[in-house]
């Protein structure tokens, strides 16, 4: 019924770019409205948040250590989530999950989660 694919994710220099999307393909009445959100885990560490975005995007809410350089944003449409990563640094290196929530909000247990996307940072 659920099915989240991420996309964007790549080997770039400290201080470069990156933009990930996450494209839902859904099915069911019960997935009318949904938050979405990304996470990461590192090597070794388990995953972490990252950010996340209410259904009508108008709430977002990120972790200290990407506030200020990242932007989460969403197109209802096309069932699509973007994380805009500026100012990359070597720590950002993770495989980045994209999670959906069966809610209007973000709050909470993520309910569905893609396979993954590797960004690595290094030069």
């Amino acid at each position: 019924q659920v099915q989240l694919v991420e996309s964007g994710g790549g080997l770039v220099q400290p201080g470069d770019s990156l933009r990930l999307s996450c494209a839902a393909s859904l099915s069911g009445r019960m997935f009318s409205r949904y938050a979405m959100g990304w996470f990461r885990q590192a090597p070794g560490k388990e995953r972490d948040f990252v950010a996340a975005i209410s259904w009508s995007g108008g709430s977002t809410t990120y972790s200290d250590s990407v506030k200020g350089r990242f932007t989460i944003s969403r197109d209802i449409a096309k069932k699509t989530v973007y994380l805009q990563m500026n100012s990359l640094k070597s720590e950002d290196t993770a495989v980045y999950y994209c999670g959906l929530r069966n809610s209007v909000y973000y709050e909470g247990a993520f309910d569905y989660w893609g396979q993954g996307t590797q960004v690595t940072v290094s030069s």
